[in-house]
């Protein structure tokens, strides 16, 4: 369960960016059997984007696009084009669209074929609710037509006053002519960090100095799973008039001076929750985990495009906020008591670096340092407890807003989970099971919230879903435990009963894993989702544990166990054992793997696939027994 997304500003993603990261996010699922990422359906004749900036910021956008649909899917995916906008600092001021037929013949856009509809929340940037989306829907479409929109958005009010930037890519297409265009005032330089983009020649307009980009064309491969971010390895275009991030993040803190200043109901509040508590940690946890059950997260803006926090006091008041609103108000709470502590912003999804050239694109999320005792927290995670992250914000870059510095989240953090499987079987082949499964650490309250939030029966569904993960038709209930409690351990458990385990009368195997409940296996097959790597990816920290107990009826003998055995290859240990307590076997297995890093490189996924495979062949061993 990760936690809520908060960017600091519905336009930390640029908008352009939004549409790019949906368009990606389709392109791969459609492509995804083939194995490449560029997807043929459409090419791309022309895309221009035209930035004429300000002194001040602001600016005026021209975007010209055109298409042409070469497959049949691509219909309903691009025939129609959304144009993503801010209501509160962006006006459309003009569209122009047509679909443009092989026979030299243009069907205009209607008037009453554009849209204006609320962007929906997404769980990748559930900020992107304070936007809205012109979607242009194309008439007449048809295999080989080429599809064209021009539109042009001013923009009157810049987030940052005095600066400007944006970060760029292109979606998974053939592109025959992608232009990025910037004409600014000579008093703004333009900063870039150009991957798969040229730099192109070019004179601006009187009053202006230009700066353009063309995309390298090129083939594309598939986004795998887990990979990182595209932006952290794909071309891309980073441009800003930020010389660095310390001026980035004076900037951004500008806009919040004054905000985190404690109120006498927040100092009182602070005082009451902290007396009495042993130390100064105890007293961080305990304001936090306040903020976390008591401050609903709401994306309500002030300011331009929303990177203006409000007053920690109002915040208080009214019971909810955005990131920078816990955060802010966290920081007053702590400094109620005297603990320093700074804002910080970070990337919430896969990306793990930073452009050279200061952007908004790559952060979308805001979260609490703690200097002394160099802990950071999330007062927004509402499933996460204090004293631990989100697992989407470990092992990353944060910009400290109070310095201007760098500091990086910690690599790993405390988890566990261990599944113990009672399973009785009868004469029959029928079996009944008992699992509990125990999560510890950092994930035991997210998964207590996540077992709160079903319902009735979403629980009871749960069992028939398992048993039918392991083949076998049965029933059987659902023990959420204490999903109300809190602290660091949180069990549930499944009892039912199931047809098929083993095959009676005579000689049979008996599985010695069962992947409903396995979280060994789980572990296993998350780590072998690909079978080759191109692409760095996620690859957390494992602890996982399995221990089975299979009590077989009488007259039924035990003619082979599997033979125990261990993996130790770089950062993985594995342990497997089998063992006969009378009529039963009782299987251990457990697994951990640490890696040093949040992320791992196709090489240490070479290097690591033999150990899982032969761990995988373990998972997959057989119990001979035989029964009259």
């Amino acid at each position: 369960m990760p936690a809520r997304h908060c960017a600091a500003s519905s336009h930390l993603l640029p908008l352009h960016l939004l549409v790019l990261v949906l368009a990606l996010a389709a392109a791969c699922g459609r492509v995804l059997a083939r194995d490449t990422g560029t997807d043929p359906a459409v090419v791309v004749d022309r895309h221009v984007r035209h930035y004429v900036v300000e002194p001040d910021g602001a600016y005026q956008l021209t975007v010209d696009d055109a298409r042409t649909i070469v497959e049949a899917r691509a219909i309903q995916a691009h025939g129609q084009y959304a144009i993503v906008y801010n209501q509160t600092l962006d006006e459309i001021v003009s569209i122009a669209a047509y679909t443009h037929k092989p026979d030299g013949r243009r069907v205009a856009v209607r008037p009453d074929q554009i849209r204006d509809q609320q962007e929906p929340a997404s769980a990748d940037a559930p900020l992107f609710q304070d936007t809205r989306v012109k979607v242009v829907v194309f008439p007449d479409v048809a295999v080989g037509d080429q599809l064209a929109v021009r539109y042009v958005l001013r923009r009157a009010t810049p987030l940052f006053p005095g600066h400007f930037e944006d970060l760029s890519s292109a979606p998974f297409h053939l592109h025959r002519d992608f232009l990025l265009v910037y004409d600014m005032p000579p008093s703004m330089a333009l900063h870039a960090d150009a991957v798969g983009f040229v730099p192109v020649p070019g004179a601006g307009p009187p009053g202006k100095r230009r700066y353009q980009w063309r995309y390298v064309n090129g083939d594309n491969a598939r986004i795998e799973a887990d990979a990182v971010s595209y932006l952290d390895y794909g071309k891309r275009l980073a441009v800003s008039t930020f010389p660095d991030y310390p001026a980035f993040a004076a900037a951004f803190r500008q806009g919040a001076a004054g905000k985190a200043a404690p109120s006498p109901a927040i100092a009182a509040l602070a005082r009451q929750l902290s007396a009495g508590l042993p130390d100064t940690r105890a007293r961080v946890l305990a304001l936090s985990d306040w903020i976390r059950r008591n401050i609903r997260y709401v994306a309500v803006y002030v300011g331009p495009g929303g990177v203006v926090p409000h007053p920690a006091s109002a915040v208080l008041d009214n019971r909810y906020g955005d990131c920078k609103d816990h955060a802010g108000l966290l920081e007053a709470m702590l400094a109620s008591i005297g603990i320093d502590s700074t804002a910080a912003l970070v990337n919430s999804g896969n990306a793990y670096r930073l452009p050279d050239a200061p952007t908004l694109g790559v952060f979308n999320h805001m979260i609490t340092y703690v200097p002394a005792l160099d802990l950071f927290l999330d007062p927004t995670a509402e499933a996460v407890a204090a004293g631990y992250l989100p697992a989407t914000v470990l092992g990353k870059p944060v910009l400290l807003l109070k310095t201007g510095g760098f500091a990086m989240t910690p690599m790993t953090q405390p988890q566990k989970v261990r599944a113990l499987a009672t399973v009785e079987i009868g004469k029959d082949g029928r079996g009944s099971f008992r699992v509990s499964r125990t999560m510890s650490g950092a994930i035991a309250e997210p998964f207590r919230k996540a077992v709160r939030a079903t319902r009735p029966f979403e629980r009871e569904q749960f069992v028939q879903r398992m048993l039918q993960g392991m083949g076998q038709k049965g029933s059987g209930m659902f023990d959420a435990g204490l999903v109300d409690g809190s602290g660091d351990d949180y069990s549930m458990s499944v009892s039912g009963t199931g047809a098929g385990f083993v095959d009676l009368p005579g000689p049979s195997a008996l599985a010695t894993t069962y992947g409903a409940w396995s979280v060994v296996g789980d572990a296993v097959d998350g780590m072998l989702q690909e079978r080759e790597r191109r692409q760095d990816y996620v690859c957390p920290a494992l602890d996982t544990e399995d221990e089975t107990r299979l009590r077989l009826p009488k007259g039924v003998r035990i003619l082979a166990l599997p033979a125990s055995m261990g993996v130790f290859d770089g950062g993985i240990f594995y342990r497997a054992s089998y063992a006969r307590r009378g009529s039963a076997v009782l299987v251990k297995r457990r697994l951990t793997f640490r890696h040093g890093r949040a992320t791992c490189t196709p090489a240490d996924h070479r290097a690591m696939r033999p150990a899982l495979e032969r761990i995988l062949r373990d998972l997959r061993s057989q119990i001979v027994v035989s029964g009259r």
